[in-house]
This record gives C-alpha cells, structure tokens and sequence, in this order.
C-alpha cells in the first residue's frame, strides 16, 4: 500500500514542474482541430484531418491557489519549519490544488458523405490524469498544533476532499451546420478507469471539552469514506518502480471493468460576420466502479477522557499490554475502521465554456492555403472576445474569466493572447500559435508566461502542443 502510494504522488511530482483543465487558449482557435474537443458545436471548416498518433494532444498543467514550490523551497535563509508555518497559516479550506494530464492517441474528422453534406463527424481515444484537493484546513491545524491549548474548539473532518484518477476515454462527435448563422454539435464518450481514489462528502468533526472523570475528554464524531477501483489488486503486485506501477494497470485502460459514459454539447452563433457567440458543457457524465473496488470507512462515536491507572495497581508489561489492547477494543468497537468491497459512482467535473467574440480587420484576404484546405471561418485579421470558463467542484465552482486578442500574422502563422483572472493568478498572460506547412497544422500554447522562467514562482503553468494532417479541400 506503502509503495502504491508512493508511485500515485511520484506521478503528481512528475506533472507538477511541467494547471488545471481551462483550455482558454485552445478554445475557438478556429485552425486547431482539436477546439473542437471544448466545443463540439465549434465551426469547421476542413474537410478532414487525422491526427499524429500520440502526438496530435498532448497538455500537462497544474494549479495551486493558495502557494507555490518557491514559497517552501526558497533559498533565502528563513528556517524550513517557519516557512512550513506561514504557508500552513495563509491558507484555507476553499484553496485547491488541481493537476491534469491529456495524451492524444488517436484523433481524426471528416466530412459527411456528398459535396453539400453539413455534418461533420470525429471520433479518437486519450488518456487522462486528473487530480484535485482541497486543503484540509482543521486537520493540518490539529497535525501541527495538536489539540493542547484548543479546549472547545472543533476541528472539522469535513475538510478532507480529494479526488484522483487515470483513465482513458472513447469518444465520437457529431456536428451540424444548420445555416450561415447556426453550428451545433455533441460528442459522445465512454470511460475506462485504470485507478481511482476519492473521498468526498465526509461528516464529522473532533474536539477536546473539559472532563468528568478527568482534565480533559477528548470527543471524536465520524461519518467518512476513502472509495478506490484499481487499486486493492496492487497490494499483492511486486511493484518496484514508476515503470512498473504503470505496467501493472495499464490493463484497466480498455478492460478494467470500470466504465462509465459521458456527453458534450456545444454551439457557435454567428448573427452577422462580425460577431460570434459559443458555448459548451463538457463532461456530462459518471463512471460506474464495478470492479476491483474497495472502500474504508470510518464511521461512529468515540471519547476518551485520558488513561487511567489506580495507584499501587501493578504496571508490569503483561499489564499494560492487555490495557492497551482493551482501548484499542474499545475504540475500533465504538469507531470502526472498515474495509470493504462495495460498487459506487464517481461523477466528472462538469466544465462550462461561453465567449463573445467581435472580428475586425482586411476582408480582402483568400481563405485558400497551398494544402487546398480552408481553415478560416471569418476572413478577418483580428478577433478580440471575453471567454468565461467554469468548472464544477465538490465545494464549489471555480471559475475563470479571460480577455483575448486573435491574430492571423502571415497566411501560415496564425496567433492568440490571452490574459486570465482565476482562483490561481490575476497577472496569468498567455501566448499561443498555429502554423501550417503544406498539409500539416502544428501548435504550441502555454500560459502564465510572465512565471514560466521559474516556475517554481509559479501557481499555474499549463503547455498544450499537437500535430494534425490536414486533408486537402474544404467542408
């Protein structure tokens, strides 16, 4: 278990140095095929593309909204621990720690049969990692203060929220352009987990009051809940190394026996050529764990009002074994610790995407490149817009709002700022660019590039690239 563990945070320092799901930079890039993976109701204007295997998608990022690597690891002579306590005492239960990992491993459209065909259809698979915790405010609280000195106050379990899975998806999307003004789309997912690890929703709380029968009592209300899949198979599992943590549920990817179904909907308006309004909700869905399942469960009452012994009463080894073995009855009997195997359901994060957009610049400018592929859907130079993101959490929902400006610069270099206020950052500047070398799309987008020289500054950070071949012709 020791060792599982070990390699689940092993991956998470792997993701870290390299922020979370909010694509701002990718969404409504009209020359990236893979916008329409945020927006399914997106417009499209090629008549096909296919991606390169493993390399069409790839995005890594991270977001911590409460402190970063530098604010521990700083090389500025403050002692470790007073740097441990500041970072402890500056953050609260609604900061988050969110990480996501996307690999593409295949991608494709195409156009529907006949030269007048409106659909547009897309299907492929990619892997995921997607990780969130919010900070356990009370229980980091007790941990480093202990509960001397804090008689009356209640330490809240509630505070333990945290979700963490790998998994891969099946997708198909279907799109229709049902006039000059109006695009909408949908695409369909099915799941497969490889490992799970959740704990939401827990009830509870501790507290110290003073004694009857002696200083203190010490009270403990419970109702939580640890739920994996994929994860009780690894306890007999020989695993030495991150390679051979991998090897061993990379299985799960297809045929793990957790499946779970989701959906997307999206849509582009389009009233006149200047304006354009889109958006969509991504991630509709559940995953159903069926298989490899086990849960620990920590339910009931227990006080302690501290440990007794009469004076004179013997105290030899013996003694005080049977003691501690009878207060360790007594507690599992009045807070049991279970482990059980039971089926249960996990619900993706919702994700919300919408933005105005107002286009601007020369109109004399041909759409047609020399791969005979069209992939401009305005004819002008600039677009500028506000796009709001949002995605739902277990406590709440984080949300961000993003300024943008849109530029084609030559006919193969097309580019996107953006500036983004968010729960991580209220200077987050982004940068991201599309070229077009004969058949070939192949793009680059990062944020926050103001902390991208050291990231350990940084509190977000978040890098998409990709490589499409884009089929000759339009749609």
């Amino acid at each position: 278990m020791i060792k599982t563990l070990l390699y689940i945070g092993l991956l998470c320092a792997f993701i870290l140095p390299l922020r979370s799901q909010n694509k701002q930079l990718l969404y409504n890039f009209r020359e990236i095929p893979q916008q329409v993976m945020i927006n399914p109701g997106a417009q499209i204007h090629q008549r096909g593309y296919v991606g390169v295997p493993f390399l069409s998608g790839i995005s890594l990022g991270f977001g911590s909204s409460g402190f970063n690597a530098y604010d521990l690891f700083a090389d500025n002579g403050v002692n470790f621990n007073i740097k441990v306590r500041d970072v402890l005492y500056s953050l609260n239960r609604n900061d988050i720690i969110d990480m996501n990992q996307q690999v593409e491993i295949l991608f494709a459209g195409f156009k529907g049969k006949g030269e007048n065909s409106k659909d547009f259809f897309s299907f492929g698979i990619y892997q995921e990692f997607d990780l969130y915790n919010y900070w356990p405010e009370d229980l980091a609280y007790l941990a480093y203060e202990g509960n001397a000195g804090n008689t009356g106050r209640e330490y809240e379990l509630r505070d333990l929220n945290v979700q963490g899975e790998i998994f891969t998806t099946l997708h198909f999307g279907v799109n229709h352009r049902f006039n000059s003004d109006w695009t909408a789309g949908a695409r369909f997912k099915v799941y497969s987990s490889m490992i799970h690890w959740s704990s939401n929703n827990n009830e509870g709380l501790f507290i110290t009051v003073p004694g009857t029968q002696n200083i203190y009592s010490h009270n403990v209300i419970a109702d939580m809940a640890l739920n994996t899949s994929g994860y009780a198979s690894l306890w007999d599992r020989d695993i030495d190394n991150v390679s051979e943590f991998f090897q061993a549920i990379a299985p799960n990817s297809f045929f793990g026996g957790n499946y779970g179904v989701g959906l997307d909907v999206g849509f582009t308006y389009t009233p006149n050529s200047s304006w354009t309004y889109t958006g969509s909700i991504t991630d509709i869905g559940m995953m159903f764990h069926q298989n490899d399942t086990e849960s620990y469960t920590l339910k009931g009452a227990y006080q302690l009002e501290g440990i007794q012994f009469l004076f004179g009463q013997a105290t030899d080894d013996d003694f005080l074994n049977d003691y501690w073995e009878d207060l360790k009855a007594d507690l599992e009997e009045q807070l049991p610790l279970d482990t059980i195997s039971r089926n249960f359901t996990s619900f993706r994060p919702v994700k919300f995407n919408g933005a105005v957009i107002h286009n601007f610049g020369n109109l004399n400018y041909r759409k047609t490149f020399k791969c005979d592929c069209d992939i401009d859907d305005t004819g002008y130079e600039n677009s500028v817009g506000l796009q709001l993101y949002a995605v739902k959490r277990p406590q709440h929902i984080n949300a961000a709002l993003t300024a943008f400006y849109y530029r084609r610069v030559f006919n193969w270099l097309r580019s996107k700022f953006t500036y983004t206020v968010d729960p991580y950052s209220y200077y987050n500047l982004g940068l991201g660019i599309s070229t077009h070398f004969a058949n070939f799309n192949v793009y680059l987008l990062a944020d926050n590039l103001v902390e991208f020289t050291n990231l350990a500054k940084a509190n977000q950070a978040s890098v998409q690239f990709g490589i499409n071949y884009i089929l000759p012709g339009s749609r």
